[in-house]
């Protein structure tokens, strides 16, 4: 066990050392192929429905698309990063997530079935190339530099979503009104093109073995951590993944649907790109329902909203490190991830299918409020962290995890 003296300078040092990789990792998050699609494809429902006569539903089925594909191949994407450091893994799925995304923009203008099914084939490859730049990869990088501070490291690095949320609505709404919604994904895609991928270039890495926490590391300097297998086989994983999952489903299509439900409140795309900033939980669900919305009562919703899908995102990598280890972590975040991506991409097909059946959101949101509650509760079960955890990979799958006393 360490003692208090080399833990607190150990502790001291974590930000000295690794705040430029944070610093990255933020930037990689915040622009990366976890939060754009989500802050930019509500504003593309009323353009696209004007100018091609598509349903609610049909405009909104490529980020389901985007999420099912993304979230399994999540568990990929992180195997990859385990095996081959986060750096590759990261910074060519940025750049691929970039281009993919700027190739929206070549949607064809004619109103026919080949239109939809090349904006569908479109949106696929943004979810093919794109996961290995969301916070499975980035978040692997932070927990090997950060441990007495981890939690506070990863409360940071995933501000990103909500430096996202303040400005990719803004300039998705100024890029539609300007010059057209497909021309706004072009300009969107400038953001991990031109600003993330650099940064990340230069300052992104996984720290050598004798710059980790000595906690990250067990006595042989190696990293500790259990195997994917014996992770699953444990009830603490499955009450994360199942906290996800309830989340996600409720969190999703509010999120992704806000634009539109505000302008039926009747709140204009500016506005509503404002709300997406301020950012949110299971009471912004009942906010939104009804007819009284003015601006103040949705920018509260807007903020519990984010407040709630931003809490989910830290945890699921504080969990996976803190109770896994960091052995299989890639494997492991991957596995998390799954139901957070599957889940807010089908919930939002939930969300347009209430509303293209009765012509209003309410009913749906009436459903997220309990989805918000029996996820945070799930949460209160998970139990101690694990004292020790094993170093040896073949050693992984025979090590029962234990909680602290």
């Amino acid at each position: 066990m360490r003692n208090t003296a080399h833990a607190a300078t150990d502790g001291s040092n974590e930000f000295s050392r690794g705040w430029t990789v944070l610093l990255a990792g933020l930037l990689g998050v915040a622009f990366g192929a976890s939060p754009i699609p989500y802050n930019v494809i509500g504003f593309t429902a009323e353009p696209i429905s004007a100018e091609l006569g598509w349903s609610q539903t049909e405009i909104l089925l490529p980020i389901t698309i985007f999420g099912v594909i993304a979230s399994l191949l999540a568990p990929v994407f992180g195997s990859a990063a385990d095996r081959y450091g986060v750096r590759p893994v990261a910074l060519w799925s940025l750049a691929l997530f970039g281009v993919s995304f700027a190739a929206i923009a070549l949607t064809p203008s004619t109103d026919s079935p080949a239109t939809l099914y090349t904006y569908y084939a479109l949106w696929v490859l943004v979810g093919l190339v794109g996961i290995g730049s969301t916070p499975v990869t980035w978040s692997r990088a932070v927990n090997l530099w950060f441990f007495r501070h981890r939690g506070l490291a990863l409360g940071i690095l995933l501000l990103g979503t909500s430096v996202a949320a303040m400005i990719v609505p803004r300039i998705a709404v100024w890029a539609i009104e300007t010059y057209g919604w497909r021309e706004m994904f072009a300009i969107v895609a400038l953001l991990p093109l031109v600003i993330a991928l650099p940064i990340a270039w230069f300052l992104f890495r996984e720290p050598r073995p004798e710059e980790r926490p000595k906690a990250v590391s067990g006595a042989g300097g190696r990293l500790t951590g259990v195997s994917l297998g014996a992770a699953m086989r444990d009830y603490r994983f499955w009450l994360i993944w199942a906290s996800i999952a309830f989340i996600a489903t409720a969190f999703g299509g509010a999120f992704i649907n806000m634009p539109r439900i505000l302008s039926l409140k009747g709140i204009d795309a500016q506005t509503a790109a404002s709300v997406m900033g301020i950012l949110g939980i299971g009471i912004s669900a009942w906010i939104l329902l009804g007819d009284n919305v003015t601006f103040p009562l949705a920018a509260i919703a807007g903020f519990l909203l984010g407040f709630a899908a931003g809490a989910e995102s830290d945890l699921i990598a504080y969990l996976a490190g803190r109770y896994f280890g960091m052995l299989n972590y890639g494997r492991i975040y991957g596995m998390l991830y799954m139901p957070f991506g599957l889940f807010s991409a089908l919930s939002p097909i939930l969300y347009a299918q209430t509303f293209d059946r009765t012509g209003s959101f309410d009913p749906m949101l009436v459903l997220a409020m309990g989805g918000f509650v029996i996820g945070g509760a799930l949460l209160l079960f998970v139990g101690a962290y694990p004292e020790t955890l094993p170093e040896e990979p073949d050693q992984a799958p025979q090590v029962a995890l234990t909680g602290a006393a």
